[in-house]
C-alpha cells in the first residue's frame, strides 16, 4: 500500500493541468483559478486509496478521483457564493475576483467537466460509478438547500444538523471511498464499510471544521475568524450552546445574532466558552471518529493495508486548517 502523499503526488501528475480550454478565457480561467488554489485532494486521493486496498490503481481510478476533485470545486464556487464567503484558501473567493455571473457559469462548467472526466471510466464499471456520482452530487445540493433553510430558522436540532452536514459534506468523501473500492472489484460489504467509514469522517471532519472556523488561527485556515458567527450559520457549537444555555445566554445570542455588532465574534466565543461548547464539540469529533475506524476495521483485507487510510482519519483529526 502506497501513503496518502505517494497517491497525491501520482494523482497531481496528472490532474495539475489546465482543465479548460483557451478560449473564452472570461469563462474558462475562473474555473481554472479555483484549481490553482490547491485544497488538501481528501476526495480523489481517497478513491486511489480504497481502490489500492483491493487492486492497483489504474487510469480509471483517476478519471473517478478527477471527476471528485472537479464537482467538490463546483460545488465550493456556488457556496462561496451563497455563504458571501471573501476568501478561500486564503485567496479571494471565484465570485469576489470575477464576479457573482461569471463565478455561477464557471462552476457549472465545471460540473460538466466533471462528467467528462466520469465518462471515461471503462464500461464494467461505468454504470456503477455514474450511480454513485448522480445519488451523491444530489445528495450534496439538498444539504446545501438546508444548510440556506436553517438560516431562516430561530432554532435547529442536533440530529437535523447532522442530517445537513451529512448531506453536505460527508457523502462526497464516503462516496470517493465507495468508487474506489467498486473500481477495486471490492464486493457489497466491504464497499458498505467503507462508506460507513467515510461517512462518519466526514461528520468528525466537519465538526473540526465547525471549530476551527470559531476558535482556529485565521492565519492558518486561510478563512475569516468568525466567519460562520458573522453569517449567523447554525454550527454544533450554536446549537450546543442554545440547549446549554440558560434564558440569559439564549437572549445574549438572540441579541448577537440580530444586531452585527463590531464585537460580535469575540462575544458569541465567550458564550461558547462559557457552556463548553468547545470541550463537547472535540468530544462530540471523537464519538464519530471512533464509529468511523470501527467500520474501517470491519474491511476484510488485511490490517496491513488499511495503514494509510488510518494514517489519513488520524491526520484529519488533528489539523488546524
Amino acid at each position: 500500500m502506497q501513503s496518502f502523499t505517494a497517491l497525491s503526488a501520482q494523482f497531481e501528475a496528472k490532474f495539475n493541468k489546465r482543465h479548460f480550454p483557451e478560449h473564452t478565457p472570461t469563462l474558462y480561467d475562473p474555473a481554472q483559478y479555483i484549481l490553482g488554489i490547491k485544497g488538501k485532494r481528501i476526495r480523489p486521493i481517497c478513491v486511489y486509496l480504497a481502490n489500492e486496498l483491493f487492486a492497483p490503481v489504474t487510469d480509471d481510478a483517476y478519471y473517478a478521483a478527477a471527476s471528485i476533485e472537479l464537482f467538490h470545486n463546483f460545488s465550493l464556487i456556488h457556496d462561496d457564493i451563497m455563504d458571501k464567503a471573501p476568501l478561500r484558501r486564503g485567496l479571494p473567493t471565484v465570485h469576489e475576483k470575477y464576479g457573482h455571473n461569471t463565478a455561477l457559469l464557471a462552476g457549472d462548467v465545471m460540473f460538466v467537466t466533471a462528467y467528462e472526466n466520469l465518462g471515461s471510466i471503462s464500461a464494467p464499471y461505468l454504470p456503477r460509478s455514474i450511480e454513485i456520482f448522480n445519488k451523491t452530487a444530489k445528495e450534496v445540493c439538498e444539504g446545501q438547500q438546508l444548510d440556506m433553510d436553517f438560516e431562516n430558522m430561530a432554532h435547529v436540532s442536533l440530529d437535523d444538523y447532522v442530517k445537513m452536514i451529512t448531506l453536505k459534506t460527508s457523502v462526497l468523501v464516503a462516496a470517493s471511498l465507495q468508487m474506489g473500492a467498486v473500481l477495486g472489484g471490492a464486493g457489497l460489504g466491504n464497499q458498505n464499510h467503507l462508506y460507513e467509514f467515510g461517512k462518519n469522517l466526514g461528520i468528525a471532519f466537519q465538526i473540526q471544521d465547525d471549530f476551527l472556523d470559531a476558535f482556529g488561527d485565521a492565519q492558518k485556515t486561510g478563512k475569516q475568524q468568525g466567519g460562520d458567527i458573522l453569517a449567523n450559520k447554525k454550527t454544533f457549537l450554536l446549537i450546543h450552546a442554545r440547549e446549554q444555555g440558560d434564558a440569559s445566554i439564549n437572549a445574549r445570542l438572540d441579541e448577537l445574532l440580530a444586531n452585527n455588532a463590531p464585537d460580535k465574534v469575540p462575544q458569541v466565543l465567550q458564550i461558547f466558552k462559557e457552556v463548553k461548547a468547545d470541550e463537547w464539540c472535540n468530544a462530540l469529533k471523537e464519538k464519530y471518529y471512533q464509529i468511523a475506524l470501527q467500520h474501517l476495521d470491519e474491511v476484510a483485507v488485511l490490517s496491513e493495508r488499511k495503514t494509510a487510510l488510518q494514517q489519513l482519519a488520524a491526520d484529519l483529526m488533528m489539523r488546524e486548517k
